[in-house]
């Protein structure tokens, strides 16, 4: 009896010193190292489609051919329509293309120095052929745009009353210039502003009645325009881990 209670007090002794270091065991935790933080590094790079839409000023000037200055005047509307270009990025630079149409309706009138007629100008379209070259900062952009530009245009003489004498159409080529800010809010979607300019020179209009021409002018027009634009890019952000 006295030998079971020795060796039963010697196993407590061993279980009370080994308990520690159990414990230490137990609380000891292998170091893993905290995940990379992600940052969504927005990338401009691929194909692009969107809308558009806002207002112009058309300046144009009638020089009746062969007489004195006819007259002048603005026309002035709004526009909305459509684009779709691709654009490539190198570091912080931005480079693109882009074709852009539009139905537009920038009227206006003025009454001739020569006859009291009055002269009535009209577009209602444009197309934009453009390169861009632009700088990003991440998700904001801003760039600058030039090329051709492409428009149809209508011309009216009518009496003070409001008669119809002549008229003419014509699809006029030209040039465009023009600059943008852009901001991509989600990985897919920017919206952006922009302003363009563009030159249509001087161009002579048989106007007429019946085929019967009534009157020629030398018209020369150019267009200053603002647009709002969203688009819809074709994939999605570059992550880096930092």
């Amino acid at each position: 009896m006295n030998r079971n209670l020795l060796l039963a007090a010697v196993s407590l002794v061993a279980l009370s010193a080994a308990a520690p270091a159990v414990a230490a065991d137990l609380a000891a935790r292998p170091y893993t190292k905290a995940p990379a933080m992600i940052a969504s590094i927005y990338d401009w790079s691929g194909f692009y489609i969107g809308i558009n839409g806002g207002g112009a000023s058309s300046h144009a000037t009638w020089d009746r051919i062969g007489a004195v200055r006819d007259g002048s005047h603005d026309a002035t509307g709004g526009t909305v329509g459509g684009q779709v270009g691709y654009r490539w990025q190198s570091a912080q630079w931005v480079f693109g293309v882009e074709g852009q149409g539009n139905w537009a309706d920038f009227s206006g009138s003025s009454n001739s120095a020569i006859d009291g007629l009055n002269n009535r100008t009209k577009i209602d379209s444009f197309g934009l052929i453009t390169g861009q070259v632009g700088y990003a900062w991440n998700n904001v952009l801003i760039y600058a745009k030039g090329g051709a530009a492409v428009v149809g245009a209508k011309y009216d003489v009518r009496t003070a009353g409001g008669a119809f004498v002549a008229s003419s159409s014509d699809t006029r080529w030209g040039g465009t210039i023009g600059a943008g800010l852009e901001y991509g809010f989600a990985p897919n979607w920017s919206i952006g502003v922009e302003y363009n300019h563009i030159f249509l020179g001087g161009h002579d209009q048989n106007l007429a009645n019946g085929g019967v021409i009534v009157q020629s002018d030398h018209i020369k027009q150019d267009v200053d325009m603002g647009l709002v634009r969203l688009n819809y890019k074709f994939g999605g952000p570059i992550l880096a881990k930092y």
